[in-house]
């Protein structure tokens, strides 16, 4: 039994430093994220977290994984209950959307670790975008094999959706700034919430493709 409760423990405590790195890591970033703060915040001391994550780099790696293979598997779920690709498409935007919005780690940590193409953990990271990008081209080539999608380049396709949703989400306070100022006559987007957004990106996205009826 004691056996149990210790590897139960140790599970715990291994997820609640991922869950707080997860925090920090999107905050910071890599380089600035320190692991002193790392340990406060879980109320741990700095040996236990590297007792589970033998440094820096392995915490990191795990919570890039962690965020990668959660949104993943939304995504495959969410597309299991649809049939037509221009279904499937839609429902990847808005559940890439509705996560990205519910967990903002995610384009944040994204938009970090790419505009470093990868720097710290290019490997594991260039696989798990992989097999994203993989569920995204997949629904855009049955839509073209029934006539449904035409002429579509998926890793540009990929790039205006991700790109567009993690910027709206990361700039929202920005947005609401320049707003605010008033000196200047700009929409800023700053009242549009996720689903407003999904939607114009969603019928955009249909009249680039060209969707049929």
């Amino acid at each position: 039994m004691s056996k149990k409760i210790h590897k139960r423990d140790a599970e715990a405590s291994k997820q609640l430093i991922i869950t707080h790195a997860i925090e920090l890591f999107s905050q910071k970033g890599y380089a600035s994220a320190s692991m002193d703060e790392l340990a406060e915040r879980c109320g741990l001391n700095k040996a236990m977290v590297f007792y589970y994550f033998k440094n820096k780099k392995g915490l990191y790696e795990a919570v890039m994984r962690e965020v990668l293979e959660e949104i993943q598997r939304t995504i495959i779920e969410e597309n299991k209950t649809h049939k037509k690709p221009e279904a499937e498409l839609e429902g990847f935007i808005r559940t890439y959307a509705k996560f990205a919005c519910a967990h903002p780690y995610l384009p944040s940590l994204l938009l970090k670790e790419l505009s470093d193409s990868g720097a710290v953990i290019p490997d594991m990271l260039f696989t798990s975008m992989r097999q994203l990008f993989a569920l995204f081209n997949d629904i855009l080539k049955r839509g073209e094999e029934k006539g449904c999608f035409h002429d579509p380049i998926p890793m540009i396709l990929y790039f205006m959706i991700l790109g567009t949703l993690n910027l709206m989400i990361t700039t929202k306070p920005l947005r609401i700034k320049a707003a605010e100022l008033g000196d200047i006559e700009i929409d800023t987007c700053d009242q549009c919430d996720i689903d407003d957004i999904a939607d114009y990106v969603i019928k955009k996205m249909k009249l680039m493709l060209k969707e049929c009826e």
